[in-house]
């Protein structure tokens, strides 16, 4: 069956074991609303079964990765405490466990603009490439919000706690340099041209490898984001089994 976009908000595209899902609101900036987040889990979740995808790209059409929650749709919504409520945090949280859980790596390909939820969705991404001009920021708080979607958690992991309460209690803009010297992104390139060549080929190489033995190691990466002690977590990596990786000695053979 072709995996297709659940919402024309999203536009998917599957090819040579890639799987492309394209944040599809160019006019907004591509902010999103609920039936985008939900509609992000529909096809990570289908590809975890599939054999013909090897790894997802979460990318954004036009000028923009994503400016985060469409605030129009929140002011239909009286939030509660700092919350945007459940309109928008359980499709969120779908689509966050979707990209974390999911056997599938999934590069986030982040050009141009990606605030507060978009970073958060971002950070859920198995790692993130980026451009030079791209702004990121968390504005919860100029906003009177509070995350609910892992911000708290993800930033804190990738930047280290200290950077993280800086970034948040400020709510300033960075842009892709800093975010890579921080550890929000794991590289920037010049444009959007360049950053389609880099990402094109990072999901070639792992196109190329053990889609079993990647998964494997997906899940094991997990466990080291549990904050498990370092023992138990030895431990687990060395007990758990990955029964479907079976084509080691074929790949060993080819070296």
């Amino acid at each position: 069956a072709k995996l297709e976009s659940p919402t024309e908000m999203l536009e998917v595209e599957h090819a040579d074991r890639i799987l492309t899902i394209r944040l599809n609101r160019p006019d907004a900036l591509n902010s999103f609303r609920p039936e985008m987040l939900s509609g992000i889990a529909e096809p990570v979740e289908a590809a975890a079964t599939r054999d013909d995808v090897a790894v997802i790209v979460l990318e954004g059409a036009g000028r923009a990765f994503s400016a985060g929650v469409d605030l129009r749709v929140l002011q239909g919504i009286d939030p509660k405490a700092g919350k945007i409520g459940d309109v928008f945090d359980a499709p969120a949280r779908r689509a966050y466990l979707a990209l974390r859980n999911g056997s599938v790596p999934v590069i986030g390909k982040v050009h141009g603009a990606c605030f507060t939820g978009a970073l958060e969705i971002a950070l859920h991404c198995d790692f993130v490439l980026t451009t030079a001009d791209t702004k990121f920021g968390d504005t919860h708080t100029k906003f009177g919000l509070r995350p609910t979607w892992g911000m708290s958690q993800t930033l804190a992991q990738a930047v280290g706690v200290r950077r993280a309460k800086e970034l948040s209690f400020t709510a300033r803009t960075f842009k892709g340099p800093e975010a890579v010297e921080m550890g929000v992104a794991n590289a920037c390139v010049a444009d959007k041209d360049a950053l389609d060549r880099l990402v094109a080929e990072r999901a070639a190489a792992i196109a190329g490898n053990s889609r079993a033995a990647v998964a494997a190691m997906k899940a094991l990466y997990g466990l080291a984001q549990e904050g498990q002690g370092v023992e138990a977590a030895l431990e687990a990596e060395l007990e758990r089994e990955f029964p479907d990786i079976q084509d080691t000695a074929d790949r060993l053979a080819e070296f």
